[in-house]
């Protein structure tokens, strides 16, 4: 499934972008299914807001989205609803996790959306591998940012995807679980032959980049 921005400009940055630099506001831009990207965002220029775009979050923009043969912008509910169930998968830098419901029951909200595609097993598997097995059943009230920040990446791995959307997945984790867990990444989009766009700072060794954007 490629990946078109066409022209993208948010409302927001409009007079910003105006004065060019960018290499994704107002360009036509185009990925391919199974790229990695990076896409280096200094701050205030719109790093979120484009995750938010990317997943419909928000649609206060100019320009189109394509997914394959999908404009993002004219989707329905149902028709969004597929999209997001089975070709994108998203971490979100506020994480967006329920934090009253343990690690595992957040998790779970998102599994059974495909029972088929992953199994509890998997979770468990996961959760070892990224060294949170021991906080599955704790509320994630009471768990670090960056406990929360690799449950939130396990539960973005237990559905189907084209592509992985990442905004800034590692602000809060140290080198050897961001290793661990970009080694997770790395494992399940190459599985799935999916696409990963990350938002970042600045540039980063994590993976090996097909292209190296700066927003």
């Amino acid at each position: 499934m490629k990946l078109t921005l066409d022209q993208l400009v948010p409302y927001s940055l409009k007079d910003k972008i105006k004065n060019g630099g960018s290499d994704i506001w107002n360009q036509l831009v185009s990925f391919d299914q199974g790229d990695f990207i990076k896409i280096e965002a200094p701050s205030g220029t719109g790093k979120t807001t484009l995750t938010h775009l990317l997943y419909k979050v928000r649609t206060d923009y100019t320009g189109r989205i394509t997914y394959g043969n999908t404009v993002l912008g004219l989707c329905d509910e149902d028709g969004l609803a597929d999209v997001r169930q089975s070709h994108l998968s998203i971490v979100f830098q506020d994480l967006r996790l329920f934090p009253d419901l343990s690690a595992r029951e957040n998790i779970e909200i998102k599994r059974l959306l495909t029972p088929q595609f992953s199994s509890k097993e998997l979770v468990d598997e996961m959760a070892e591998r990224l060294r949170v097995s021991d906080i599955l059943d704790q509320q994630m009230r009471f768990c670090s940012f960056g406990e929360q920040q690799r449950i939130t990446i396990i539960r973005a791995l237990m559905q189907p995807f084209d592509w992985l959307i990442l905004d800034e997945p590692f602000s809060h984790l140290d080198l050897g679980n961001v290793q661990l867990a970009a080694t997770l990444i790395n494992e399940a989009c190459l599985q799935r032959n999916a696409g990963l766009i990350i938002m970042g700072l600045n540039k980063d060794q994590y993976f090996n980049y097909h292209r190296e954007l700066v927003l």
